[in-house]
């Protein structure tokens, strides 16, 4: 049975705010989750990973603005710190007074400067293989052209076939899904964010986390790397690390079952 409840927007931060909701009912026994997802990947994307987190959780799926159908345009301020408050300012306006913040990729560094700049209500923090690139560091493993080509493709149309060549391990439903949803993403959206991934110093958070940290690690991604797990630890020695070693960076669809083994009993319960 599907835990979906509903799809809805708000006004917060001062720009609509499209999510996904599964699971329902937050409770004491049933705390709330809410997901940011990556640079390219609107909230439906995200929805057979939020299908087995409403079994056990309060769950919303967010759009990033400037994906799905969040607010998009030329007007909107796309960088980290911008996109960070969008998430307390969405926690705020919907009345979800406790809930775990989890993020991958992109979403994952929103996460963190979230976390920081808005610790009120955050129970525990989960950090899904993140960008590790930053000023003078190597650079993030994925390029550019390979966002844009895609988008730039999308808006014109394609299906899951053409997809396939951007993401030739995906199932047929996986890019359909993406196939369909993808041109929702806002090109200056993305290329500002990858930007950030390199201009953005993501470690200058990591010693100010205010909750329990769990950082996943793709064990086949190349986005973090043992060094990386080295410096992550030196700066917050209290964080979790969890890997999934069969995984690309893009974990639950390589390996769902190990994704959420990963999470142990972080949250509080298993999700295995």
């Amino acid at each position: 049975m599907s835990t979906f409840i509903h799809g809805g927007n708000v006004q917060a931060n001062g720009i609509r705010q499209h999510y996904l909701r599964y699971g329902g009912q937050g409770t004491a026994s049933r705390p709330a989750i809410v997901l940011i997802p990556g640079i390219t990947s609107p909230a439906i994307t995200w929805g057979f990973v939020a299908e087995r987190l409403g079994q056990h959780f309060d769950t919303y799926v967010l759009d990033a603005r400037g994906r799905g159908l969040s607010s998009a345009g030329p007007e909107l301020d796309y960088g980290t710190d911008a996109c960070a408050d969008d998430i307390a300012a969405f926690a705020e306006v919907m009345a979800i007074d406790a809930y775990h913040l989890l993020g991958h990729s992109m979403g994952a560094r929103f996460a963190a400067r979230s976390a920081v700049r808005h610790p009120h209500g955050l129970k525990s923090l989960v950090l899904i293989d993140p960008p590790v690139s930053g000023p003078g560091r190597r650079e993030y493993p994925s390029k550019l052209p390979w966002y844009v080509d895609s988008i730039r493709q999308s808006l014109s149309g394609m299906d899951a076939e053409a997809m396939r060549a951007f993401c030739p391990t995906w199932t047929d439903a996986q890019l359909q899904v993406r196939a369909e949803w993808l041109h929702t993403c806002y090109e200056p959206a993305i290329v500002r964010a990858f930007d950030d991934f390199h201009q953005v110093d993501f470690h200058q958070d990591l010693p100010r986390l205010p909750v329990p940290a769990l950082l996943m690690v793709a064990g086949r991604g190349g986005v973090i790397q043992a060094d990386d797990e080295a410096e992550i630890r030196q700066l917050q020695p209290a964080i979790q690390i969890a890997h999934v070693a069969n995984a690309g960076h893009m974990i639950p669809w390589d390996d769902l079952e190990g994704f959420f083994a990963a999470f142990g009993d972080f949250l509080g319960t298993s999700l295995s």
